[in-house]
């Protein structure tokens, strides 16, 4: 593809294949009222760390118990000694970093905005419907079963299917690990949230956020909570996470080999409400790029949500409604990040729910 003019047209090429801007394009340009507000962002925030390597020992029941009150209270926490090795960590970031730099040709070969493609290259969130652009590009691709799809992922870097698949074995692992302490901290069987989720999905994004000239002025990614079960992200060393809690967005900075785990909509859901999926935002900077790397663990999409019974009482009837997993992300990806969340159309009213628990 060739060069653009960035009118307010829609977007159809990636901003990574210049890094010379001298002003942001119109098109990413936010009205004043929605500007980030950098000077407001409180630097001193840190979320929850929690500290894994005694998950599997004596002290299982005191990680679990910080699990509670992280998803409880912040939504939003960090993870060390968590099994993924150090070395696979930093050739992911290294493999990430080289894709970044691969011949434009390359990456505008693997360009699509359909959603439902299991391995593409994008750029904003859905540029078929917004107004304003995000200040981002991302490669996407599914993961689980891996065998059914390492194959269609990229072929250049040489070594990335190699590298990135044995992240993504790590990872999953770890979030299995997640998904039965959770379930126990919720008073579950640890087996619960496993098979809540069906056959199971895991995506994830390679998130490019060029330099930018002005980031007072745009977003990498606007306020808005992750539609899927659980989040767990590679910061990279570029700061950019942003959390909101408290009435102010605070800034979440890097820390070496830690991954950030943020809880989703579909755990709230499962949780009935005890477990906050928290608003959280990405904002570019002018001095460098920043990489980051979210997988996505997600239910199949036939797979039916809706509160754990044991969760359901007198006291705290369903909140949210039956549904499948492909409904959810199908409404999510319509309303697009400016929506925040959707789960607002699946809650249901109080006193059906109360009706409901009594049957």
């Amino acid at each position: 593809m060739g060069k653009q003019n960035f009118s307010d047209e829609r977007a159809s090429r990636l901003i990574c294949d210049t890094n010379n801007y001298l002003q942001i394009p119109r098109g990413y340009i936010r009205p004043k009222s929605e500007r980030p507000k950098l000077n407001e962002v409180a630097l001193s925030h840190s979320i929850p760390m929690v500290d894994l390597s005694d998950l599997h020992g004596c002290s299982r029941q005191s990680v679990i118990d910080q699990i509670r009150r992280a998803c409880k209270e912040d939504g939003f926490f960090q993870v060390v000694n968590h099994g993924v090795q150090e070395k696979v960590i930093k050739s992911t970031l290294d493999v990430a970093k080289e894709f970044f730099t691969m011949p434009a040709e390359y990456r505008q070969g693997l360009y699509s905005d359909d959603p439902s493609r299991p391995v593409r290259m994008s750029t904003s969130f859905n540029v078929q419907k917004e107004e304003v652009y995000n200040w981002r590009d991302y490669l996407r691709h599914h993961c689980y079963p891996l065998e059914d799809y390492i194959n269609e992922w990229p072929s250049e870097p040489r070594t990335y299917r190699e590298v990135v698949g044995k992240y993504c074995t790590e990872v999953r692992a770890l979030v299995l690990n997640l998904l039965a302490a959770i379930s126990e901290s919720l008073g579950l069987e640890p087996d619960f949230l496993n098979k809540a989720l069906g056959k199971h999905g895991q995506h994830m994004a390679l998130n490019y956020y060029p330099r930018c000239p002005n980031p007072e002025l745009t977003f990498g990614l606007p306020g808005h909570t992750d539609p899927n079960v659980l989040t767990v992200l590679l910061q990279g060393n570029v700061s950019g996470l942003q959390v909101f809690k408290n009435g102010q967005w605070c800034a979440v900075e890097p820390i070496p080999n830690a991954f950030v785990v943020n809880v989703g909509d579909q755990l709230q859901v499962l949780s009935n409400g005890i477990y906050k999926s928290v608003i959280h935002r990405a904002v570019v900077n002018s001095t460098e790029a920043r990489i980051s790397i979210p997988t996505f663990y997600c239910p199949s999409p036939d797979a039916v949500i809706e509160p754990a019974a044991p969760l359901v009482t007198k006291d705290n009837p369903a909140q949210y409604r039956k549904y499948t997993y492909a409904e959810y992300y199908q409404n999510f990806w319509s309303k697009g990040l400016e929506a925040k969340s959707c789960l607002k159309c699946f809650t249901v009213d109080n006193n059906v729910a109360v009706t409901q628990t009594k049957n």
